[in-house]
This record gives structure tokens, sequence and C-alpha cells, in this order.
């Protein structure tokens, strides 16, 4: 503790909600050949210069889940999964368009929690034809039933201009002040959502 927080009182309290909030940057995609890594690890970069919070890429390949309501539920994916999210403070979702909606894996891995989903703030990054609009506006839906605030700043990337043969990420420039705007916003909203847990 520093001198002037001793000589005016800041509590131990005090000291512990600055802490840094966690985000999870979720990778929304599961299949083969996908470049959702690509688009995380971009956003992952540009947040991980503002220091302002804990960034860190979450993979739902990694945790292996059963689709939902296919088998007894005691997979160690599905713990570890609800872990991982109940220690998180809010989200970047990582989405790509499929047949106008989101991913199946991602769908699936959303329903596989509850409360660790409750009252935290997300942020949207989407890519598709059009954007990847489409899928967005499904998942914000989505989130309203989770209790996850979704925040409005929504950076949209075209396969057609931000990446080279569909497959290498090469953004425009102009995106990176949307992700900015929008990390403001996960970033205030989490802090805020944090002290009704």
């Amino acid at each position: 503790m520093g001198f002037l927080d001793k000589l005016f009182g800041k509590t131990v309290e005090e000291e512990t909600t600055m802490t840094k909030l966690n985000i999870g940057i979720i990778l929304g995609s599961t299949r083969q050949g996908r470049v959702s890594p690509q688009v995380g690890e971009w956003v992952k970069g540009i947040a991980d210069k503002r220091g302002d919070a804990n960034y860190e890429i979450v993979d739902i390949a990694d945790f292996n889940l059963p689709f939902l309501g296919t088998t007894d539920g005691s997979e160690p994916g599905i713990a570890a999964w609800n872990q991982k999210l109940a220690n998180l403070d809010g989200f970047v979702f990582i989405v790509q368009e499929y047949n106008h909606s989101i991913t199946g894996a991602l769908k699936n891995a959303l329903d596989f929690a509850r409360e660790a989903w409750n009252d935290k703030a997300a942020g949207i990054v989407s890519y598709g034809s059009t954007g990847g609009a489409r899928a967005a506006e499904h998942l914000r839906g989505i989130c309203g039933e989770l209790k996850i605030a979704d925040v409005r700043t929504h950076p949209t990337l075209s396969l057609f201009t931000d990446f080279e043969n569909g497959s290498d990420f090469k953004p425009a420039e102009l995106h990176l002040t949307n992700v900015n705007a929008m990390l403001d916003e996960v970033v205030a909203w989490s802090g805020a959502l944090k002290t009704i847990r």
C-alpha cells in the first residue's frame, strides 16, 4: 500500500475492485480450415496493447463438447467449459455466419452453460459475405436470454475485402477504430456488471 493510500485510507476492498477484468475472446467455429483463430489473435493483439484488462483466447474446440442432450453430461469438457466461463468477467465473440446464423458449435457451447454467462458483457466481431451481420443479430437474441449485455459497437469483416482467397486474414485499417471502440464498451460494461454479481 502506497503512502497516499495509507494517508487517505484506501481499503483492501477498494484495491480488490481495481483488479483487472478477465475478458475471454471466444472462437465461435470448430471446423477444419477455420479462420476464427486468425481473427481472434488479431483482436487479442489490439486488446493487449490497451492494458485495461486481461484478454485470453478461449477456443470452443479445446473443450470437446458433445451435442447437448446426447450424453449424460459427465464429460470433463463440460465442467471445464463452465469453469472457464465462470472465471471471466466479459467476452468478445468471434462469429462467422453460416446460413444466416451462428455456427452450431457456438450455439451448442452457449447452451452448455447458464449462470456462468449471467450478468456479464460481450462484444461481437463477425465476418461473412455480409460481414456476418445476420449471425450477430441472432447471437444478440441468445445473449439476451442468457443475461449477457451485448454492446452496440460491432466490427464487421467481409470475406471479400478482409480475407485473401477467403482464408488469409488481412483486415482493412479502418477496423482498428471499431475494435477499440467495442473493447471500450466491453470493459466499461463488464466492470459495471461485476458489481451486481
